[in-house]
C-alpha cells in the first residue's frame, strides 16, 4: 500500500516513515502543501497523512482540491490545531480520520491500518479468499493454516490483489501503489514477483490469473470433491 506523508517538521516526517516503511507500506513524503497538491494530481496513493499546518497551501485547501478532483483517497489528518471548529472544518471537508499531536505511533498505525482496509475488507483486519488468508497487522499469510514465507514485496503484492480478488489489476498499478518515488521497480520485475507469489499458492488451489495486455487477477479458488 502506497502512502503519502505531507508534514513540515523533518523529524516527525523522518520518524512517521521510518516507521511506517517498516510496517510494509511503501511511503513518500513531502514538506509543503504545493508539493502534496501536485503529488495528489499526479499519482494515486491508499492513504493521505496530512498536517493543517503546512506552508505554501495549508492542509485545508490541500483537501479541499483533492476532493474537488473527485478523488476518494483516505485522509487522515496530523495536527497541533486542537480546537473543535478546525477538527470540524477538515471532516466537513473531506477527511476521514483525526489525530492530534503529540501522539502514539502505535496509535497513528491502528489508524493508518483501519484506513487502508476500509473499502476493501470492511472491519476485518483478516483478509480471507478460500484457503488463502492474510493478516494485516501481522503481516502474515498462510494457505490450509499452513504459513507461506513469503518477501516483504511479495506480501505487499499479494495485499494489493486480495483486496481486489475477482478485478484485473495491471502492472503499472502495482508499480503506482507498491513503489516509492525512486524506486526502479520495472513491470518486468513484477512479472518475476508474481511468479514466485503464484508458485506459492497454486498448491492451495489459489491462482493468478494472467490476461494478455491486461494485466493479472486472483481467481476464486478450486473447489475440489
Amino acid at each position: 500500500m502506497r502512502i503519502l506523508i505531507a508534514e513540515d517538521d523533518p523529524l516527525l516526517a523522518d520518524g512517521l516513515t521510518r516507521s511506517l516503511r517498516q510496517s510494509g507500506y511503501a511511503v513518500d513524503c513531502v514538506g509543503n502543501g504545493t508539493e502534496a497538491d501536485s503529488a495528489l494530481a499526479a499519482g494515486e496513493f491508499d492513504l493521505l497523512i496530512l498536517d493543517l499546518g503546512l506552508p505554501r497551501m495549508n492542509g485545508f485547501e490541500v483537501l479541499k482540491r483533492l476532493r474537488g478532483r473527485g478523488r476518494e483517497t483516505p485522509v487522515l489528518i496530523l495536527t497541533a490545531l486542537d480546537g473543535v471548529q478546525d477538527r470540524v472544518r477538515g471532516l466537513d471537508l473531506g477527511a476521514d480520520d483525526y489525530l492530534g499531536k503529540p501522539f502514539a505511533l502505535e496509535e497513528l498505525e491502528a489508524r493508518v491500518r483501519a484506513l487502508t482496509r476500509r473499502g476493501f475488507s470492511g472491519a476485518s483486519s483478516v483478509l480471507s479468499h478460500g484457503p488463502l488468508k492474510y493478516d494485516q497487522v501481522g503481516k502474515v499469510a498462510s494457505i490450509n493454516d499452513q504459513k507461506l514465507d513469503c518477501s516483504a514485496r511479495e506480501l505487499a503484492l499479494l495485499e494489493f490483489l486480495m483486496q481486489r480478488a475477482g478485478r484485473m489489476v495491471s502492472k503499472e498499478q502495482l508499480v503506482d501503489h507498491l513503489c516509492e518515488w525512486g524506486e526502479e521497480v520495472s513491470t518486468n520485475a513484477i512479472e518475476v514477483y508474481i511468479h514466485r507469489l503464484r508458485k506459492k499458492l497454486e498448491e492451495g488451489g489459489v491462482e493468478i490469473a494472467t490476461a494478455r495486455g491486461l494485466g493479472y487477477c486472483l481467481e476464486k479458488p478450486n473447489v475440489k470433491n
